[in-house]
């Protein structure tokens, strides 16, 4: 029987100094500087499912399929993510890749779709693969295995271009 992840520990939300350097490319976007990041950060746009107010935040894009208008994201810190939360709630939504604004509609991916993802992500990006899986407190054996089973534990998130 295939074993779950390992995940060491719950991770708290960033605090202190680990929430100013995580806010930095948010500032740098909103000072116009998004293209800084290319396509690997987007900025997302949601709703506050209880308070109704405009909020943002930035996620690592972990695949992008252009033909399609499509970006896929992960929640780092699992389903209860303020964002991932926001989403469930309003799934129509605004990114922003760069200075580009595209409307977009949220579809959560199964976790069978979020293990393909992840072991397909890993290979092409071994450090990141290990560090992201690290900050989310998962331990992985460096195998597709490894990478898949995490991919099956957290939430994915593909935007859709809506104008399409």
């Amino acid at each position: 029987m295939a074993q779950g992840p390992v995940r060491s520990k719950h991770r708290p939300r960033p605090s202190g100094w680990r929430r100013t350097v995580a806010r930095l490319p948010l500032k740098l976007y909103r000072v116009g500087l998004g293209p800084l990041f290319g396509n690997r950060l987007l900025l997302l746009h949601h709703t506050g499912r209880t308070s109704g107010l405009d909020r943002s935040v930035m996620l690592e894009v972990v695949t992008r399929d252009a033909a399609r208008g499509s970006w896929t994201v992960v929640s780092g810190f699992g389903p209860r993510a303020d964002w991932y939360l926001n989403l469930r709630r309003r799934p129509d939504t605004v990114i922003q890749v760069g200075n580009r604004r595209h409307r977009v509609t949220a579809r959560f991916l199964t976790p069978a779709e979020g293990g393909d993802i992840m072991a397909r992500y890993a290979p092409r990006h071994p450090r990141l693969a290990r560090r992201l899986c690290a900050l989310m407190g998962f331990t992985v054996d460096g195998s597709e295995a490894g990478y898949r089973r995490v991919g099956e534990s957290i939430p994915f998130v593909r935007l859709e271009e809506a104008d399409r």
